[in-house]
């Protein structure tokens, strides 16, 4: 248990290798997101730089589109807005989450009944229909459906942090730093938050994987991006209406969407069995 937390990390990769390949999957997006100018051979909104509805071949890897664009430029182009929508989402919720877990758990009283009414109140309505709604009522954009997602997923995370700080702050370390007349602040910040964000950490690393999907399912049904958007859910939704002629506009941002998730799955499972107290000696 003394272990640093990175520590503990490499040595549930050590111990799971299926959480190196999610985290060799991660970095193989991300330099992708990185450098994906200067693979794309074209840019993701160039039309005619091929037939029309041309599939795989040397010319064009993933074949072409509709408009005679090309598909693994959208594709690769398209890398940087999945990561950035999975990023942001998670960093929203996350910080929303805990800071009313925090509150929350460490406040009790009518503090703690009013802010967990409240999460219950959004927790009584579908991560989904949530999302939707208020990407649909801001307008469909990239960054509304991002608000919409983190407003969908914060519960989790504020419930999570409550319950740890419910367990911490009864700890003899705590009650030492209040009898030394440690502030509350220095006792929140300093004594209980440390120890109480791991579980926070393993839930937000699966959280990202679920970004991903929430945000190519909101696309796919034109609540979040906008042609000539390459974000992947879109390009599959666009791609269904050609599917018995070009499969491979939907399949090819079909496979780059698992692959991100299975990345981000796999991974969040060894952070989750390095992190757990029951498993680390």
């Amino acid at each position: 248990m003394n272990r640093s937390l990175p520590a503990r990390i490499a040595r549930g990769l050590r111990a799971q290798p299926t959480g190196l390949v999610g985290l060799l999957l991660i970095l193989i997006y991300v330099g992708v997101a990185l450098f994906g100018k200067h693979i794309a051979p074209y840019p993701y909104d160039e039309m005619g730089v091929g037939p029309l509805l041309e599939g795989p071949s040397s010319a064009h890897l993933f074949g072409t589109d509709e408009f005679g664009r090309d598909v693994f430029s959208r594709v690769i182009l398209g890398a940087p807005i999945s990561l950035r929508i999975g990023l942001f989402v998670v960093v929203l919720a996350t910080l929303l989450g805990s800071l009313v877990g925090l509150v929350s758990g460490f406040a009790g009283g009518w503090l703690d009944e009013i802010l967990m009414r409240i999460t219950d109140i959004f927790l009584s309505v579908p991560a989904m229909i949530l999302a939707v709604t208020v990407s649909i009522a801001l307008g469909p954009s990239i960054t509304n459906l991002t608000i919409g997602i983190a407003l969908a997923r914060w519960t989790i995370y504020a419930r999570l942090m409550r319950s740890e700080v419910l367990t911490r702050k009864t700890e003899d370390y705590v009650l030492a730093a209040r009898s030394l007349g440690a502030s509350p602040t220095r006792v929140l910040l300093v004594h209980i938050l440390p120890n109480s964000y791991t579980s926070v950490l393993v839930q937000a690393t699966l959280d990202f994987g679920m970004a991903i999907l929430f945000a190519a399912g909101l696309s796919f049904i034109g609540a979040g991006a906008q042609p000539p958007s390459p974000e992947w859910g879109a390009m599959v939704a666009k791609g269904r209406d050609f599917i018995r002629v070009g499969w491979w506009i939907t399949a090819f941002p079909g496979l780059a969407i698992f692959g991100l998730v299975l990345g981000f799955n796999l991974l969040g499972d060894a952070v989750r069995d390095a992190l757990d107290p029951r498993l680390v000696e």
